[in-house]
């Protein structure tokens, strides 16, 4: 009778454990089911390029193995020691990452951004709005507050003093919208599908397109670019260039479409805007073809060793201006998020010091403010931001 009941007692112990094993795996199934249909469902990831897309793409020297590729070897895979530096840094990180108050927004000039005059106006980060050629342009309007597929994660927005997203209902048509890449601190899900229909028209680098159009931007309406191809809208001269960086919204497409910076070239104005990316020859190769520039707009900030070659310094961004012959330079990817371990305000006040030693004219005007390009060009930085230390 002991040993039966003992065999009982194995054999009910079984039963549980594959009850449990059973109870388990369907939790995984539907976890990975619900993740995959959210992956699927949620609009904000975006489209992926189709398979006839890719097949085209695959005469380009810049597409390898199913992936865009940087025009020297890059990879973002980091050593044990370098994985270990950066959880130290998620934990102790550099103090001040955010400003201690509210950025004000200056009272936004209308008026001004409507005249026939040239004028640059910045946003925060990398968003600009500029006016050249009476053309109203704007490059990677990410006026949303939170840099991710979700609400509830990822980084969020400084807090500014108006919602960024209302000023969109007081801009006028816009002419055209430039986006560098696809990074969710660049395009902007909300942002896109409240301005889609006052924007004429969307140029992009290959394989972006298919965001918009999940997002109900026309096909018509998008013009996508590799790296070099030029064409002329309206007037102005506008060509896609070279960058180091990278891609990706999703789990499963990194690098699936490609990134880059613009060059617009109008009557008065020659504007180069660099999107993100790191330090390179490439800047030199630029100002060879388009440059002088009157006015350049490069990034300089959420940069670390740890990815030296995804996001240039301020010193470098100042060296990539005088590359690309720049005359005067605004610096951006600063002021609204923290993607880094450096102070939120070092960007702007390590640039100047650079600025200074190499003689370039660096703007630095408050968010919102309009910077005429012509006798605003020596304006002198106000500083702003020392409020905020």
């Amino acid at each position: 009778m002991t040993i039966l009941k003992k065999g009982e007692e194995n054999e009910n112990k079984k039963e549980k454990g594959e009850k449990v094993i059973l109870y388990l795996s369907s939790i995984l199934l539907l976890l990975c089911v619900g993740i995959i249909l959210f992956l699927n469902l949620e609009p904000s990831f975006g489209g992926n390029p189709t398979k006839e897309q890719k097949n085209s793409y695959k005469q380009f020297s810049n597409y390898v193995n199913g992936e865009f590729v940087n025009d020297v070897p890059t990879s973002l895979a980091m050593s044990l020691s370098d994985n270990f530096s950066m959880i130290m840094k998620s934990f102790s990180g550099t103090k001040d990452r955010k400003p201690d108050g509210v950025i004000p927004v200056s009272v936004i000039d209308w008026n001004k951004i409507e005249s026939d005059k040239d004028s640059v106006t910045w946003f925060g980060h990398s968003a600009f709005l500029l006016s050249i050629d009476n053309k109203k342009i704007l490059l990677d309007p990410m006026l949303g507050p939170v840099a991710s597929p979700v609400s509830f994660a990822g980084s969020k927005k400084y807090k500014y003093s108006e919602n960024m997203l209302n000023i969109i209902d007081k801009m006028p048509p816009i002419d055209a919208v430039f986006i560098s890449h696809d990074h969710y601190d660049h395009l902007d899900y909300q942002s896109i599908v409240k301005l889609k229909d006052k924007v004429a028209h969307f140029f992009v680098p290959l394989g972006v397109g298919n965001h918009l159009i999940r997002w109900g931007v026309p096909k018509e309406k998008i013009t996508e670019l590799n790296w070099w191809d030029e064409m002329d809208y309206q007037g102005l001269k506008v060509s896609l260039t070279l960058s180091l960086h990278y891609s990706g919204r999703g789990v499963f497409n990194k690098n699936s479409t490609l990134w880059g910076g613009w060059v617009i070239l109008g009557k008065k104005t020659r504007l180069y805007y660099s999107g993100d990316g790191g330090y390179g020859k490439h800047f030199k190769e630029i100002g060879k073809k388009y440059g002088p520039f009157d006015i350049t707009l490069l990034d300089g900030g959420q940069y670390d060793r740890l990815w030296s070659w995804v996001h240039m310094t301020p010193e470098e961004a100042v060296q990539a201006n005088l590359d690309v012959s720049g005359k005067n330079m605004m610096l951006m990817h600063w002021g609204a998020f923290s993607l880094a371990y450096h102070g939120w305000n070092e960007p702007i006040e390590r640039a100047l010091k650079a600025a200074k030693k190499e003689d370039v004219n660096l703007l630095a005007p408050k968010i919102g403010e309009n910077v005429r390009l012509d006798s605003d060009f020596h304006i002198t930085p106000s500083t702003w931001w020392d409020s905020l230390k």
